[in-house]
């Protein structure tokens, strides 16, 4: 997300990504290699490398990145493989697994990082309001006594 924030910066520096997300650097290089290899982001080195999008935001489908990052969102093995358990067929928690995993699916596949973005920035607004509202207010100066 903080790539799509910062787009018009490209490309952005993983130590710059690290310091706003309050990651550290080398968790942050676990992520980007596979969203590098799932074609999401590019690399680029030198002195002005970093990463950027390889495509629009409002383009990826935030299950695109899930799954690259963590794989299969099932709450448990026996959603994706029934094989490995023998009551999988007649279990009760395993249909709320999988009622689960479906509904998870379901807004990941019809949300984009782009409004991911969106919601973000609204986030931002808010909370930059609340805090003007509260802090940074002109009061009216009050009269003095004489």
């Amino acid at each position: 997300m903080d790539l799509a924030l910062h787009s018009d910066e490209s490309p952005v520096h993983l130590k710059d990504i690290a310091r706003r997300q309050q990651i550290s650097l080398p968790y942050l290089e676990h992520l980007v290699t596979p969203l590098v290899s799932g074609e999401i982001i590019r690399s680029t080195r030198g002195a002005h490398g970093g990463i950027s999008l390889l495509k629009p935001p409002e383009k990826i489908r935030l299950n695109e990145v899930i799954r690259l990052l963590e794989g299969s969102i099932a709450p448990v093995e026996c959603v994706n493989d029934p094989d490995i358990c023998p009551r999988a067929g007649s279990c009760a928690a395993c249909d709320i697994w999988r009622e689960l995993k479906r509904a998870m699916n379901r807004v990941l596949e019809t949300t984009t990082l782009q409004e991911l973005v969106e919601r973000q920035r609204q986030k931002e607004a808010s909370r930059n309001g609340e805090m003007l509202g509260s802090e940074g207010a002109v009061r009216p100066e009050q009269p003095k006594d004489a």
